[in-house]
């Protein structure tokens, strides 16, 4: 096992280091928002209005409404990344390693745009009627040759492993700690309930998913960023130190303080990077899975639907997250993951904080473990056809409990490795399918600037027409 977690350790290090992913993440967002003009600026409010007002497109294809479709892909994303991951960073990167979270969001912004464009607009529909979209589909259908081919396989292999991992295990064995170390429920009694639970909501699939998650994930964020917001408030002199530090941090890196164990600016960025594409996903590819099955007039309008999940993640909840460790100092207590989050609510709110944090893990990671089931059966059903999909949600069910009762510190590892290998494929895909993102962008936006406009007829077919070259 020593063996194994030193190879993932190599491993998970050349892929998030400043060689592979950092780089290409990073470029990619950076390329995507100057050709996209920096879209995710001047269109943010349109965006906000369209996904949270609007909700639907009325009489568009689709198996649910592209409110549905955002709610399934925060689902997804906001997780324990956005409390034990924003922890994780602050612990090994400093500070510094929260400024380089919003940079990915940002850049990231464009790029989960251009993703869930792509979702959308190259989407298909399976044997079984069901509408079925991501990388694993327009990575082979935008780029017709072999290349494409095998980027496409290459990202539904690691898309269903990983979903076992980041989607499953980590999640599972996250909120099974946190209810023994705050309630003393045995792990085992709530990988049962999980199993139970998650199952009963599979059997629905994509459409119950859809009906969950549009209820309880707005909920579950407002809850937890107005208790942030009181921790917040009640050590608001605290704040303008904390940003201070943060954006100072950034570029020098962090003296050790107390029991923090030291951070360079290699660390700050790297760490910050890679929890930030941990807790929003977007390079990933997956929340493109959601967005294809969004009913929506067009693939620009569930694009920018799309981005603003990545805005909702991180910029305000990771964020809370962050300003809430840092004000309150926990960040420099020596502790690390769910436990630095707990101590800093602990220390805002008294001590019953950490209750709040217990309660938020688990709904945060049940959510999210409904967000990758789809995401791992939607690949599965690319790789071997809807005939894999019943059993592979047989198997992510019972893996639950086997994550909440097993010790994964090896999971972890393995969680990021495979999260790097998603994104390789699909990154390079968007690269090279930047220019038909922009071009259709463009053209729609001069037509519907605002994103009010409402035609008498849906401007796709729901099976990708304007996806056939």
């Amino acid at each position: 096992m020593e063996t194994i977690e030193s190879w993932l350790e190599a491993a998970d290090t050349f892929v998030w280091g400043p060689w592979l992913l950092i780089p290409l993440l990073l470029g990619t967002g950076l390329y995507l928002t100057i050709r996209l003009g920096g879209m995710q600026l001047h269109k943010l409010g349109p965006a906000l209005r369209l996904a949270l007002l609007r909700r639907k497109d009325p009489n568009a294809d689709g198996d649910i409404s592209h409110y549905q479709a955002l709610t399934t892909a925060l689902a997804a994303t906001v997780g324990v990344g956005n409390i034990a991951g924003v922890a994780g960073a602050l612990y090994l990167g400093g500070p510094g390693a929260l400024f380089w979270m919003w940079v990915t969001a940002l850049l990231g912004m464009a790029t989960k745009y251009s993703e869930a464009f792509l979702g959308v607009r190259f989407r298909t529909k399976d044997a079984k009627g069901n509408v079925s979209g991501g990388p694993q589909y327009y990575l082979t259908r935008a780029i017709p040759n072999t290349f494409g081919v095998v980027l496409s396989i290459l990202f539904a292999i690691f898309a269903v492993v990983a979903s076992f991992g980041i989607g499953n295990g980590t999640q599972a064995n996250t909120v099974a700690l946190a209810m023994q170390d705050s309630f003393d429920v045995p792990t085992w009694l709530t990988g049962l309930v999980m199993v139970v639970v998650v199952g009963l909501v599979l059997v629905g699939g994509i459409r119950t998913i859809g009906r969950i998650t549009a209820g309880f994930v707005p909920l579950m964020i407002v809850l937890y960023v107005l208790a942030a917001l009181v921790v917040l408030v009640l050590n608001v002199g605290a704040i303008p130190d904390a940003l201070a530090i943060v954006f100072t941090d950034a570029f020098t890196g962090t003296a050790a303080v107390g029991g923090f164990a030291g951070s360079s600016l290699i660390l700050a960025i790297q760490y910050g990077v890679a929890r930030g594409i941990f807790s929003n996903e977007s390079g990933l590819g997956s929340a493109a899975i959601a967005a294809a099955a969004a009913e929506t007039r067009h693939p620009v309008r569930q694009g920018l639907v799309s981005m603003t999940q990545t805005f909702i993640d991180t910029i305000i909840v990771v964020t809370m997250t962050g300003l809430v460790i840092i004000t309150t100092g926990a960040w420099s207590s020596g502790l690390e993951g769910v436990e630095m989050t707990s101590e800093a609510f602990n220390r805002g709110l008294g001590d019953w904080g950490h209750y709040i944090v217990t309660i938020s893990v688990v709904f945060f990671a049940f959510s999210t473990l409904l967000g990758w089931s789809y995401y791992g059966e939607r690949c599965v059903e690319r790789l071997v056809g809807v005939k894999g999909v019943t059993p592979y949600r047989v198997v992510f069910t019972l893996a639950i409990f086997a994550g909440a009762t097993t010790e994964l510190s090896v999971v972890w590892l393995f969680s990021g490795v495979m999260n790097g290998l998603m994104a390789l494929p699909n990154l390079i895909g968007l690269i090279i399918c930047a220019g038909l993102v922009t071009r259709e962008t463009r053209a729609y936006l001069r037509e519907d600037p605002t994103l009010l406009s409402e035609p008498d007829e849906p401007t796709l077919d729901g099976i990708g027409a304007l996806g056939r070259r």
